[in-house]
């Protein structure tokens, strides 16, 4: 038994379900899902024993510092005298949110994982402090998923390839928003050899310069999937750029809900897309007209709920075999501009759409979207 609570003083002080509840922590009648929130001005941490049997475990540590629990745990203490126990969790989801946590005792805790089955981890609402230990021996768990919201760090641009040192090879899915700081020390990344899907949607900020300087050069060698919802892109052809630089193969890319212009800026060069990119979303980008510089051709071009006044010719778009136009003005009878539908030019086919989760408050009123989620 006192394993067992070492390994949860280490594991739980890290995470604030929205609604109070009489106890800090609820576990569904299937043991599958249990949510912590330490909400409460002396919250009983013990609580978090009802967790152990579940497979999603969340746990929010309602803003506070967890600092104190560097005294209470043992950071250096070997982890394999808990393997046993660790093993035996059926643990494959953990969210660790709303906590300033110390470095030392997330990386603590990763270590510990290293011996579970874990395979997706969120950290959101967390601000990181103090330096990240060196890893010695043992890594942490072998992760399929990693998301990152809303996370500080005070180690700077340093902190990603520091994370993945505690970390087993094999990272399929990168979640990366609204986390600071995003231009990563790309001498001191290491290659992520596996990771076929990176989502930068949601960082605002980002824009060419700062997605010049996340698109370490040849580090995502099988990256398929990239995602820049929302992500402050102005044109295609920055976006193009960027991937040219850093070589970058991806054969699908989401542009949705950025601010777009139509042309290229006057400064930006001509590119060459990848051969291999054979799917683009540019839809909810409050286009008037096609972008130009678009990839010769593809297989899918999603164009939806823009401000599309007309359908566009032949020679304005690429050779696609799947052209999505939905939501936008030319298609609505008896409408001859934008404007006379909605004050912002979006179709209110358009207006409640999921898709439009998380956009900037800039772009949803760009587009008109005030009844956005």
């Amino acid at each position: 038994m006192e394993s067992v609570r070492w390994l949860l003083l280490l594991l739980l002080p890290l995470l604030d379900i929205s609604a109070a509840t009489p106890d800090p922590c609820e576990l569904d009648e299937d043991d599958i899902h249990c949510a912590c929130n330490f909400s409460e001005p002396q919250p009983d941490w013990s609580s978090a024993f009802l967790c152990v049997s579940a497979v999603d475990v969340e746990i929010r540590g309602g803003g506070r510092s967890l600092e104190q629990f560097l005294e209470r745990v043992d950071i250096d203490a070997d982890p394999r005298q808990y393997m046993d126990i660790v093993k035996a969790l059926r643990l494959r989801r953990l969210t660790i949110g709303a906590a300033r946590v110390p470095a030392l005792l997330l990386f603590g805790a990763l270590r510990v994982l290293g011996y579970s089955r874990l395979k997706e981890l969120t950290l959101e609402d967390l601000e990181v402090t103090g330096t990240m230990p060196q890893p010695v021996g043992i890594q942490g768990p072998g992760l399929s998923v990693l998301r990152l919201r809303n996370v500080s760090w005070t180690t700077g641009g340093a902190w990603l390839p520091e994370l993945q040192h505690w970390l087993k090879p094999g990272l399929k899915v990168l979640n990366i928003a609204q986390t600071h700081p995003l231009d990563f020390s790309c001498d001191k990344v290491l290659t992520f050899s596996a990771l076929t899907t990176l989502d930068l949607s949601n960082n605002p900020g980002l824009g060419k310069r700062g997605l010049m300087a996340t698109l370490c050069p040849h580090k995502f060698p099988v990256l398929r999937d990239l995602a820049l919802r929302n992500a402050g892109i102005q044109t295609p052809n920055e976006v193009c750029s960027a991937l040219a630089t850093a070589g970058v193969q991806p054969h699908r890319l989401d542009l949705s809900h950025n601010s777009m212009l139509a042309t290229a800026k006057p400064e930006d060069p001509g590119c060459v897309w990848p051969s291999a990119l054979n799917s683009l979303d540019l839809s909810f980008a409050g286009l008037e007209q096609v972008p130009k510089g678009l990839p010769a051709e593809l297989e899918v071009l999603n164009l939806s709920c823009n401000r599309l006044n007309r359908k566009p010719r032949s020679d304005e778009l690429p050779k696609v075999g799947n052209l999505t136009l939905d939501g936008n003005p030319f298609l609505i009878p008896g409408t001859s501009n934008p404007s006379s539908i909605v004050p912002s030019g979006v179709v209110p086919a358009c207006v409640h759409s999921p898709l439009a989760v998380g956009m900037s408050g800039t772009l949803a009123l760009l587009q008109g979207a005030r009844g956005f989620a």
